[in-house]
């Protein structure tokens, strides 16, 4: 379809400048039920066949007979009576039952050509809402839209029925899900392990405020994608004490006594790829204790006691990330971190023996892959099964861990290279200790003393235990054969700055993989209307291969196609602007800018110097006359603090305190509007990003390992203003500087201020805008009526304690960068060119690249062709 035609489809003309007040039916949320613009829906290709599409193989009607069936079989009700939450589960359920015929249909594959196998280990994983891109991955979404119909239901209203599952917290875990869809997208045999959290991390609501976590019960009603695996449970042992023992050969075989069990319980959720082929797995193991009940305490009438080992197992999976501002949150982490790789890896030593005799030959079958430091605990546990359990010599067992572990590193963050004190590492994990320990002496006095010869200072740098720790990061560098960063800064990074020493041991280990999306979910799914106004103009291709979105680009030029992808985005943020009311009440004009910044909220992600734009710009309109140079822009905000970061929370109530104020000013009204989304998740996230049309990205240079929501909003036509940081590099490299807007000081230059000693009085002397909006800040001006002023702590904070991620040093060329932003936005056919190239250019961040790379330089894992039915040639 040409660009007029697919103008023509959405209806409206009108002049190019006048696109984003055109009056257009407005849908709730849901922006896939809007006809105009919906797209052809069908599977994908099988493993980067464009030509290959699976097609549904259910028709409505057959589909509407399986949810019947569910309904009465399932939940025992009839169409009458049934509420929508169990017209859902009955939808969900006759899809599980057609993705699990070809989740047995690909193990039965795996199992018979006894494949090599990736294992993702992972702490985290954020998939969000699942029957939505079950349907779409599937190629039953039409099917399932008119069966629903012809039952009296609408799907639209039916997905909102599903809670997110509480499985992670931010990019890390998004990221791992972005993964499992490209590992079964193109047909990689992978199994992903974690933590069946009960609650995930927590529920935020915003109170006079404020940040307050809540249990998020994600598993009220239960989850029907998840699917029980008791007879695979493990025991965990944990504590207890190491004696000497020798073997009937005479060697010394020390054995773990009295140690207190926990019971891994695994539950399976099937991972589809798109077009159906692929389906893989999550496995998420519960923690549970080996004696629910001690009756004879119960008998006694001692029934808390009776009751207490079954709640020490079950806290083990309660959470994710229990706050480690105490002994006992740190000691809950260090258990959770060992209960879910030792269930692992007795999991896949399960699955391996099932068809070999002979643990030798692991690393042909096996590959490891440790996402972040939190797993790092599996290598020592396979040292011990090794050495304890299958009485292999050192030399061998350690060769096998050396080649079936990869490890990614995430952060050059210090607080999150995973250090434990080695007082609570001995009394949790005493046999570990000992291993850590030997692996450390080994690698002293044979790597280290090679390469630096009688170099204490270098032993003492490099050493797994030191300084009353023992450093996980070192030892996953230690055993891996790959360690790799997540963008062309931040592996440079890891190599000067946080691994120097391992560098200069071992270069070849090093290496970069950039990371990706999924276009599946971040634009496809996501973004229905942009998705189909792609497809008509170029294709579907471009969902297996994003570098298709390169044939955008001459459209470009072309002004009927301009305006069609703006109309798309306007109806987009007027969506937005809908949940914004529903939310929070405020009222937004969908014509302003919609300026966001949705992330883990962190000093190092600058939130707070968002907050200084805002209120730098909020003090110019107060000053007046009307400002006719800047654009009406809305400034959202989204984002989760750890519940023991006192400075993020604070960040969070400074933002509210300034919302309070220029959301009430009659002066700022038609000009400027704050806001803060609460509850940041996936699902919040696929409303936000569509709309968006500033993507903030602004960490202090060097700290921002990659960052993925940079890539979602350019890939929905956000145009970045960033710092020369993570991937934002690569970003620019792929879009063209003209295309975002950079500021900000590099990390090169970020280094040069930090040794020379940075003072963040020195900008507050020299710029007098800033120095009077911090004086501002720190009046009573923004006081909150219970006296309580966020915004003076958070400039005094600036001033006081170093400003250590140079907020004000970049406030300044921040400030030019938001200037350039006005002056492009109020020229609509210049700001839509510079949107459509975000769009058309980030073909290289699909996670499917990543995938391949890593596939093919680290795990050396053959994809795996799933047969098709005998009798089905379109496949199922």
């Amino acid at each position: 379809m040409s660009s007029s035609e697919a103008a023509e489809s959405l209806a409206g003309d009108g002049p190019f400048q006048e696109v984003s007040h055109v009056g257009v039916e407005t849908k709730p949320q849901r922006r896939s039920t809007d006809a105009s613009v919906q797209g052809p829906v069908s599977g994908g290709p099988v493993n980067g066949d464009a030509d290959k599409i699976i097609l549904p193989p259910l028709s409505a009607d057959e589909l509407a007979i399986a949810i019947r069936h569910h309904l009465t079989a399932s939940l025992a009700r009839c169409p009458i009576s049934a509420t929508p939450h169990e017209w859902w589960l009955s939808t969900c359920f006759a899809i599980r039952d057609h993705v699990l015929e070809r989740f047995v249909r690909t193990q039965d594959q795996h199992h018979a050509q006894d494949v090599r196998r990736l294992y993702y280990l992972s702490m985290e994983y954020l998939p969000g809402r699942l029957l939505y891109s079950n349907l779409l991955n599937t190629g039953l979404l039409e099917a399932a839209r008119s069966a629903l119909q012809a039952l009296g239901q609408n799907l639209d209203m039916l997905l909102d029925e599903e809670c997110d599952m509480g499985l992670g917290n931010g990019g890390l875990g998004r990221l791992a899900a972005c993964f499992l869809d490209s590992l079964a997208t193109l047909q990689y045999p992978a199994i992903g392990y974690g933590i069946h959290y009960e609650f995930g991390l927590f529920r935020q609501e915003i109170c006079n405020g404020q940040q307050v976590e809540k249990p998020d019960n994600w598993l009220l009603f239960g989850n029907p994608w998840q699917i029980l695996r008791p007879e695979n449970a493990q025991k965990i042992p944990l504590y207890g004490r190491i004696v000497d023992h020798f073997d009937e050969r005479g060697d010394w075989c020390p054995l773990w006594i009295d140690t207190q069990e926990i019971l891994g319980v695994p539950w399976d959720i099937p991972i589809v790829g798109y077009g159906g082929a692929t389906v893989n797995f999550l496995r998420l193991w519960e923690s549970r204790a080996t004696h629910d009940l001690n009756l004879e305490d119960f008998n006694r009438g001692d029934y808390t006691d009776a009751v207490l080992e079954k709640i020490r197992g079950e806290n083990i999976s309660k959470v994710l990330y229990p706050n480690d501002t105490t002994e006992n949150g740190k000691e809950l982490r260090l258990i959770q971190q060992y209960f879910f790789v030792a269930c692992s890896l007795r999991d896949i030593l399960r699955r391996y023996k099932n068809a070999h005799s002979d643990l030798h030959g692991l690393p042909k079958k096996a590959i490891l892959h440790i996402n972040d430091t939190h797993p790092t605990l599996a290598i020592p546990e396979l040292m011990r099964i090794l050495i304890d359990e299958e009485h292999f010599c050192w030399e061998e067992a350690w060769e096998i861990v050396q080649n079936v572990f990869a490890y990614t590193n995430h952060t050059l963050m210090p607080e999150a290279l995973e250090c434990w004190s080695i007082g609570l590492f001995q009394r949790v994990l005493p046999r570990h200790y000992q291993i850590i320990a030997e692996i450390n002496r080994r690698f002293l006095e044979s790597d280290v003393e090679k390469q630096w010869p009688g170099d204490s200072e270098k032993k003492r740098t490099l050493s797994l235990i030191g300084d009353g720790v023992v450093r996980m990061a070192s030892l996953a560098v230690v055993a891996s054969q790959s360690i790799n960063g997540v963008a062309a800064l931040h592996s440079r990074l890891i190599g000067e700055r946080l691994f120097p020493e391992f560098h200069a041991l071992y270069p070849k280990r090093f290496n970069n993989k950039t990371n990706g999306i999924t276009p599946r979910r971040w634009l496809q799914q996501c973004n229905p209307r942009l998705s189909a106004l792609i497809t008509q103009s170029i294709g579907e291709n471009w969902k297996t291969h994003l570098e298709h979105l390169r044939d955008l680009e001459p459209f470009g030029q072309h002004r009927e196609f301009l305006e069609l992808f703006m109309r798309v985005k306007y109806r987009n943020k007027e969506d937005l602007a809908q949940v914004l009311r529903d939310r929070t009440g405020l009222v937004v004009d969908p014509s302003a800018l919609f300026d966001v910044q949705i992330k883990r909220l962190h000093e190092y992600k600058r939130q707070h110097l968002n907050l200084l734009h805002v209120l730098s710009l909020y003090r110019r309109i107060l000053h007046g006359p009307s400002p006719t140079q800047i654009p009406p822009r809305v400034v959202i905000f989204a984002a989760k603090a750890a519940p023991g970061y006192a400075t993020a929370k604070m960040i969070i109530h400074a933002i509210n305190a300034a919302a309070r104020k220029i959301n009430a000013c009659p002066q700022a009204k038609d000009w400027l509007k704050l806001v803060f989304l609460p509850n940041y998740n996936v699902s919040l996230a696929e409303k936000i990003i569509p709309a968006a049309d500033l993507s903030e990205q602004i960490s202090t240079a060097g700290k921002e390992a990659s960052g993925t929501g940079n890539m979602k909003l350019a890939l929905n036509g956000a145009c970045t203003i960033g710092t020369l940081d993570g991937a934002n590099i690569e970003i620019l490299e792929e879009v063209g500087r003209n295309n975002l807007f950079i500021f900000g000081k590099t990390e090169e230059e970020i280094e040069a201020l930090r040794k020379q000693g940075y003072d963040p009085w020195e900008p507050y002397r020299q710029h007098e805008e800033l120095r009077e909006l911090l004086d501002w800040m720190r009046s009573d001006y923004f006081a909150l009526p219970d006296g309580r002023n966020p915004l003076k702590l958070l400039a005094e904070q600036l001033l006081y304690d170093g400003d250590p991620f140079f907020v004000l040093a970049d406030y300044t060329d921040y400030l030019r960068a938001q200037s350039w932003v006005d002056q492009s936005f109020l020229n609509p056919k210049h700001w839509a060119q510079k949107a459509l190239l975000n769009t058309a250019r980030l073909g290289r961040f699909s996670s499917d690249r990543t995938i391949r790379e890593y596939a093919d330089e680290i795990w050396k894992l053959p994809a795996v062709r799933i047969p098709e039915r005998p009798g089905n040639p379109q496949g199922s």
